[in-house]
Parts: structure tokens; C-alpha cells; sequence
């Protein structure tokens, strides 16, 4: 799946968490620390943003 980064702290963010790991939390921490690696390397978020591709 490709996807932007949603605002962090959205129901967006949970929609994707659920695609890293469905059915299970782990998909949650996952996506949290992807946007703590995004914030520190100063990524673009919302609509405009940058994107990331989950596998």
C-alpha cells in the first residue's frame, strides 16, 4: 500500500496501522515509528506530503 503521511494523531493514522498488521496491535507501533523517523528526518505531512510504501 502506498500512502501519505497522515497528521499524526489521526483516525488515518489507525486506518493504515491496521493494514501493517491486521487483526493484531502490532501494526500500530509499526506505523508510530515510522512517523517518529519521519518527524526526525523533517518528512512533509498531509495531503502534500511525503509518502511511504508499507509491504
Amino acid at each position: 500500500m502506498i500512502t501519505n503521511f497522515h497528521l499524526p494523531r489521526s483516525t488515518l493514522v489507525m486506518l493504515v496501522a491496521a493494514f501493517c498488521s491486521p487483526g493484531r496491535r502490532e501494526g500500530v507501533g509499526m506505523i508510530l515509528r515510522a512517523y517518529a523517523e519521519a518527524q526526525r528526518r523533517a518528512y512533509r505531512f498531509f495531503s502534500y506530503g511525503d509518502a511511504m510504501l508499507l509491504e
